[in-house]
């Protein structure tokens, strides 16, 4: 949605606000000049603390809102900013906050949010911008030896918040078998699906940002389908995406250098937090070995050190 703002208006000014624990993104996303932080609490109306935070937003003079979120409270501030021109999916009765209402239909979630670029009815030109995110160059290498990290790494990411039926359950037996040292991301609501995994476990030690440059410095990443996996797919690293309960077809990781493994049988996608037939089978029959073939095919079939050697890692600067 961003990129196409910018694509049909190169001169826009676009500022963002968010929470803090997803301004780190914001900020390397390249259409965006501006990140505003706002520490709003999630399921919490805080009308007063709306209402003053869009009085200072109204300052800026804005002429568009662009209202990601479905939820009532969401459509506040720019209400209250005194935005001319507020723009949203309807939902939670949120009509006369919202002026220029878009109806919601089964699309792609990139798709899903383009449409917002556009007026109600008006479908994105195809194909969409690719989804980008800024490294600054030198950066991955800082945050690599600010954790003692030498040398060509790969990134798993075994952790999933949604819940465990995103979470691929062998990464314990891929990660010996990988031709690189591993490096385990995450939060630290990742501990406990990154323990007894080899390799450097940093889930929960690092920022969001030292994450960021570590993925941006990886040979490859081998992710669930999380949120990590989509930063690693922006920042143009080599991927294996491995799917569950979700599906490729909705959440892709936007990468030309990412391959999706999803075994898709009859009960997936579900989209449940845990297997409601107990069987896991979506995740359980995706083999050890089966990813670790895929492994090499999501690089140039370089050897990896070689590659480190001559070119090193590549992220978008």
């Amino acid at each position: 949605m961003l990129a196409r703002l910018r694509e049909k208006d190169p001169a826009v000014r676009i500022e963002a606000l968010g929470p803090p624990w997803i301004a780190p993104v914001l900020r390397r996303m390249p259409e965006v000049d501006e990140v505003i932080e706002a520490d709003l609490r999630h399921g919490e109306l805080q009308l007063a603390q709306r209402w003053r935070l869009g009085r200072r937003l109204g300052a800026r003079n804005y002429d568009q809102a662009v209202v990601l979120p479905n939820s009532f409270k969401s459509a506040l501030l720019p209400f209250f900013a005194g935005i001319p021109e507020r723009v949203g999916y309807a939902g939670e009765f949120r009509y006369g906050f919202l002026n220029r209402v878009h109806r919601a239909t089964k699309a792609p979630m990139a798709l899903h949010y383009a449409r917002l670029s556009e007026p109600p009815g008006t479908e994105p030109a195809q194909p969409l911008p690719a989804t980008i995110l800024r490294c600054h160059p030198g950066a991955w290498a800082a945050a690599a030896a600010s954790f003692g990290i030498a040398g060509p790494y790969c990134v798993l990411c075994p952790g999933a918040e949604y819940g465990p039926a995103k979470r691929w359950p062998y990464f314990a037996d891929l990660a010996p078998k990988l031709p690189l040292r591993a490096v385990l991301l995450g939060s630290a609501k990742d501990t406990d699906a990154c323990a007894g995994i080899a390799g450097l476990n940093l889930a929960g030690k690092t920022t969001l940002e030292q994450a960021m440059d570590l993925i941006a410095g990886a040979a490859f990443v081998v992710s669930n389908d999380s949120g990590l996996m989509h930063i690693a797919a922006a920042l143009g690293r080599p991927l294996l995406a491995l799917y569950g309960s979700s599906s490729p077809e909705h959440t892709p990781p936007r990468s030309a250098r990412a391959k999706v493994l999803w075994l898709h049988p009859d009960c997936s996608p579900c989209f449940a937090r845990e297997c409601p037939l107990g069987h896991f089978r979506c995740m359980r029959e995706l083999s050890p070995d089966r990813v670790l073939a895929e492994i090499p095919k999501t690089g140039t079939g370089e050897d990896f050190r070689e590659q480190w050697r001559n070119r090193g890692p590549s992220p978008i600067s």
